[in-house]
């Protein structure tokens, strides 16, 4: 089966073909900034990156008929339980109407029904973005109106989460595991029998600091930040999701860089280098907890789990908890074939978007 994944993010898109789990083509094409300023949402960006898309595929010597199904990164839809979900076109909808939210994954699915339309094939999402399995316990605050999200990396989480499975010669639906998506935002779920009972919303910055999130803070101090007159909330909210974490703390959101600095000697770096690796590994023991400690093993992955700095601090902290798994990387592109090819091979059943 020839599969076709395309993965939109802010200054690019991402394809990546593949015959049945062997990827035999990835390309990433580049969308210059300019380019893409002059276009006022998001979703009128459509039309733009599927002309890119298709110049591109025939360039590398493809036509969009070569190929059997199309997977995409689901964007921000109505919450949803995870699998693997047909495009429609209230899905296509919904994700062009920006009404959950705007993102570059919203045009996911809009550009591979843009192939549908052409080549008459099915095409799919596969553990969207908005994934909410979150039991009602824990979404509950402690001020009435205000629930706690399900916003984090359902699609790279449960990835790793099945190859840890794999590892124990179990079934992921068979086990529990506590992930940590380690990237410029950090994510940290309860995975029970195959569903994300509780997680940090990553996407607004909430759970532990991160390269670029600002992570739990103390309430009063926050709310007199916004009351000072000296930012807008546009501002603060840059502070929140992209201006915080290391970059607040170091002028930086590269672990590299960081690292590099702590060797070096610097002190400053040393302490916040060190205290996001702490919260990180509060955030893991909090998931524990939830999952009463009958836990098979906890899971890293993402980007920066490539550091085996970072790794090793983070496992003297948790590894007394539960055997400790590490998958670097995010891993999205062979996640969303492999999800398409568990529907075809019977393992799942296709969901439908409505």
């Amino acid at each position: 089966m020839r599969i076709l994944v395309i993965n939109p993010g802010s200054t690019s898109t991402k394809i990546s073909i593949f015959e049945d789990e062997k990827e035999i083509f990835s390309k990433k094409i580049d969308h210059p900034v300019e380019e893409l300023a002059v276009f006022k949402k998001i979703s009128d960006q459509l039309d733009f990156r599927k002309e890119a898309l298709f110049k591109t595929l025939e360039e590398s010597g493809f036509k969009v008929s070569d190929f059997d199904v199309v997977g995409a990164r689901g964007g921000n839809s109505h919450p949803l339980e995870s699998g693997v979900y047909r495009v429609n076109e209230k899905l296509v909808d919904d994700l062009l109407s920006l009404r959950y939210g705007a993102h570059a994954s919203n045009l996911g699915a809009p550009l591979a029904y843009e192939i549908v339309k052409i080549i008459k094939v099915p095409a799919y999402i596969v553990d969207p973005v908005i994934v909410d399995e979150m039991e009602p316990i824990a979404k509950v605050t402690g001020l009435k109106g205000i629930e706690r999200e399900a916003r984090d990396h359902p699609l790279n989480q449960k990835a790793a989460a099945r190859e840890a499975a794999k590892t124990l010669g179990k079934k992921y639906s068979e086990c529990n595991f506590v992930v940590a998506h380690l990237g410029g935002g950090i994510s940290v779920a309860a995975h029970r029998k195959g569903r994300m009972i509780d997680e940090n919303n990553a996407l607004n910055g909430d759970g532990p600091f991160s390269p670029e999130r600002a992570g739990d803070l103390p309430n009063i101090a926050l709310l007199n930040l916004c009351f000072s007159g000296k930012y807008t909330k546009e501002e603060i909210q840059k502070m929140l999701t992209g201006k915080g974490g290391l970059v607040s703390h170091l002028g930086t959101n590269s672990l590299i860089e960081v690292e590099n600095r702590v060797s070096k000697g610097d002190e400053c770096a040393k302490l916040i280098y060190g205290a996001m690796i702490y919260q990180i590994s509060k955030e893991i023991g909090k998931q524990v907890v939830v999952l009463k400690g009958q836990v098979d093993g906890i899971v890293l992955t993402g980007g920066l789990a490539y550091s085996e700095r970072l790794v090793n601090n983070i496992k003297e902290y948790i590894s007394f908890m539960a055997p400790v798994f590490v998958f670097p990387g995010e891993h999205e592109m062979e996640a969303i074939a492999a999800g398409i090819l568990r529907v075809y091979r019977g393992e799942e059943k296709e969901k439908e978007y409505s």
